[in-house]
């Protein structure tokens, strides 16, 4: 029954695991955008904000960052209706100056508040050269590298990071100390615009979530239980996060030394430098507690005309970035990427075949919209859900 479902209803991606089918159902990026903009609007946000929402929650799937995207949505709602996330925040400036700013979110949604920062950043950078902005008391604010591409939309070389929630065990710990702690540097160049959108831990939570829906192992090596061994149970590491019992996902380059990954945890502590820190907030070990979110975010927009010609600067870097693909290549590979290509070639996909949402992804959402009042029809058609074997996080 719902394979001729999936028959009908587009392009569809089946994984066999063990007995089970698991379904990637296509939707249009217009249909799903459509749906966000109604649902927060359900929740009481404005057009407007429901539009920055949307945008975001759309780019990551539009990149193919499946664990940012609709996936997320579910999160949103909790944070909403738990009170984590105050609909009517407004943002507040607690310290600026020509060049930067302090900004207060007061458990805001965290897209609205880091829209809100990174444009003060631009405004900055157009005027002084550089624009630094913090922010502190937010939540969770999507892909760090939609911020980033602000910046590079208009020119500018954009940047910003985040803390989250403590997931991030440090190199020979087994407790998580740092969040995913994401950085993202965005800046322009031909054919493709340089971006850089990575956690610094070796998969992020999210990941970690689209594991549990699918009721897969992790691959070992991702994450360490309470007792710092190496875990390839996503449910028993969510757990442990969410319980605060220990353990969690270990930082980029690994649990050791060997592979790097100390590295990983020191560009981790950079996050936290330009987010909690500059911004006098909570650390990512304080963040998520007693009904209070807490999380920071930090944002930096630089002019390249305060260095020289803009479009010479640009020149410049395309020529390197063609280098870099035109270099030679590993026996075997057919193709060099620099940062910033495979998500275009993404979005082209998108353009054609639509945005591949998860079932049980589809599943919250058809739950989320009955109870927002919604005409779920309008959205899933006759998609007999409660036939099947979904896996929902509500």
């Amino acid at each position: 029954k719902r394979l001729q479902f999936y028959a009908k209803n587009g392009k569809i991606r089946l994984c066999k695991e063990r007995w089970k089918i698991m379904a990637y159902i296509n939707y249009s990026r217009e249909l799903l955008d459509k749906f966000c903009m109604e649902a927060f609007q359900k929740f009481g946000f404005t057009k407007d904000e429901s539009r920055i929402i949307s945008d975001v929650l759309i780019m990551s799937d539009d990149f193919g960052i499946e664990s940012h995207g609709m996936q997320r949505l579910v999160r949103y709602h909790k944070g909403i209706e738990s009170g984590l996330i105050k609909i009517d925040a407004k943002p507040e400036v607690v310290f600026e100056t020509p060049i930067s700013a302090v900004i207060d979110g007061h458990s805001g949604m965290g897209q609205l508040l880091g829209h809100y920062a990174m444009e003060k950043a631009i405004e900055k950078a157009k005027t002084s050269g550089v624009g630094i902005v913090t922010v502190r008391n937010s939540n969770h604010y999507g892909i760090a590298g939609y911020y980033a591409r602000m910046a590079m939309d208009q020119g500018l070389i954009g940047f910003s990071c985040t803390n989250s929630e403590a997931i991030m065990v440090p190199t020979f710990g087994k407790k998580a100390m740092l969040g995913s702690n994401p950085i993202a540097i965005s800046a322009p160049a031909e054919p493709y615009p340089f971006f850089f959108d990575a956690s610094t831990t070796v998969v992020t939570r999210g990941k970690l979530e689209m594991y549990n829906k699918m009721d897969k192992p992790t691959p070992n090596g991702w994450a360490v239980n309470k007792d710092g061994v190496s875990s390839t149970s996503a449910a028993e590491v969510l757990g442990n996060i969410k319980a605060h019992e220990g353990g969690g996902i270990v930082p980029l380059g690994g649990d050791t030394e060997q592979m790097g990954g100390h590295k990983g945890y020191g560009y981790g502590m950079l996050c936290e430098l330009f987010a909690s820190i500059l911004s006098q907030g909570y650390t990512s070990a304080h963040t998520m507690q007693n009904g209070f979110s807490g999380i920071c975010h930090g944002f930096m927009a630089i002019n390249p005309a305060f260095f020289g010609n803009p479009e010479d600067i640009k020149k410049h870097f395309s020529q390197y970035l063609t280098e870099l693909r035109e270099s030679p290549k590993a026996n075997g590979a057919e193709r060099i990427y620099t940062h910033g290509e495979k998500e275009m070639l993404a979005v082209e996909k998108v353009k054609v075949d639509g945005i591949p949402v998860n079932e049980n992804t589809v599943r919250e959402m058809i739950d989320m919209a009955e109870y927002l009042g919604m005409d779920v029809k309008a959205y899933f058609g006759d998609f007999d859900y409660k036939n099947t074997n979904f896996k929902s996080s509500y």
